[in-house]
């Protein structure tokens, strides 16, 4: 059974008519298919969290600490957690991506990122929500990285899928929050 979100809820109600389909959609991507309702919830904070959506952040999080009971604390650290690495990541590990020179490679990063090793919650809930991350700010080398790991520890392809269909959904519902907020 999907976690109750009666204040996810209010707030998809605020939504403008031009978003019905991110309404419907954010309710059913969370419904967690492939994904425990910790993951699913845990990758839809990261998102939020990642895009600076406060109001979206704020109704996920109240809805996670009644919805997933003794789980809420540790997802919530790990969102947190891998929306402020990817942050980070994402813009250094584009950078040498794109700029595709091998003196900057060879370069060591010096950048600490220790709670990728040690999450609350496990390496696998923790690499889904920097996924949702790295494919929200687009780079390409993190979400290599990070989908391998997923899947090199035994979560299906379908998970990584469902992951990212979260935060595609995620990042509409932060437009249609600030449509809603600015009167349509």
């Amino acid at each position: 059974m999907p976690l109750a979100a009666p204040t996810l809820d209010a707030l998809r109600e605020t939504f403008p008519d031009d978003f019905k389909d991110t309404k419907l959609n954010l309710a059913s991507v969370l419904a967690g298919e492939n994904l425990t309702d910790a993951q699913a919830w845990g990758v839809a904070l990261a998102s939020a969290r990642f895009l600076r959506a406060p109001r979206l952040t704020a109704a996920l999080e109240a809805d996670m600490r009644t919805g997933l009971g003794d789980q809420a604390a540790a997802v919530i650290s790990d969102a947190i957690a891998a929306a402020g690495l990817m942050a980070m990541n994402t813009v250094y590990y584009r950078f040498r991506h794109m700029i595709g020179k091998e003196s900057y490679a060879a370069r060591p990063p010096r950048l600490r990122m220790q709670r990728m090793a040690k999450p609350a919650t496990t390496a696998v809930d923790f690499e889904l929500m920097s996924l949702a991350c790295a494919a929200l700010a687009g780079c390409e080398f993190c979400l290599q990285n990070h989908e391998a790991k997923i899947v090199g520890e035994g979560t299906t392809e379908d998970a990584c899928h469902d992951c990212v269909r979260i935060a595609a959904v995620v990042a509409a519902a932060a437009v249609a929050v600030e449509a809603g907020t600015a009167g349509g």
